[in-house]
């Protein structure tokens, strides 16, 4: 098995991310990109943490913690049948698709909108945590979309930078640099 497809287990971090077929695109307006939060927010938050998220015009990358199993059964008892790993796979898989079946109605297109599967990095110690945090919410510098990764508007730095958002783990963020300023400071470096 390729190593980055493999399952998504409870109580670990994973950077995932994934592109539009053939590197087209994903985010056609404002419109979608808020769309596509609305579907992590009910789809995938009752299962994972988001820790951060920036989404570009065509790839995105979500840093998430999945919850334990229990929480996970605790929110999906309807699914008492399946593994763990089934019921995050499908959660995952579910809000994907609801994104492509939603654009393609809205766009008049067919066919697949992702590459499949969806990608993923287990995340192993705090470094690679650290370094993804700041890797993800960089993005749009990195792509030359924005010289200041504050002044893109779809990636999670400034719920981060608030440090009380709903969405996104501000403050375990915020905790794993040691408070907004030295957050801050990386992200400059």
């Amino acid at each position: 098995m390729k190593n980055n497809i493999f399952p998504l287990e409870p109580d670990h971090f994973y950077h995932v991310y994934n592109r539009g077929i053939n590197g087209g695109q994903l985010f056609f307006n404002h419109q979608n990109y808020l769309y596509f939060l609305k579907l992590i927010s009910e789809k995938l938050k009752p299962l994972a943490e988001i820790h951060s998220y920036c989404l570009l015009q065509n790839h995105f990358h979500l840093l998430v913690k999945i919850k334990s199993a229990d929480a996970i059964r605790d929110k999906f008892s309807d699914k008492a049948n399946l593994e763990i790993e089934t019921i995050i796979s499908q959660q995952f898989s579910n809000t994907f698709n609801s994104y492509s079946q939603a654009i393609n109605k809205h766009f008049g297109r067919t066919g697949k909108l992702f590459e499949l599967p969806f990608r993923r990095k287990k995340i192993s110690d705090k470094i690679q945590l650290e370094n993804s945090i700041l890797y993800i919410n960089k993005n749009a510098v990195k792509h030359k979309l924005v010289n200041d990764c504050l002044d893109y508007p779809y990636s999670s730095i400034h719920d981060i930078i608030a440090g009380n958002s709903n969405f996104v783990e501000s403050n375990k963020v915020l905790a794993v640099f040691g408070g907004t300023e030295i957050f801050l400071e990386f992200l400059r470096k």
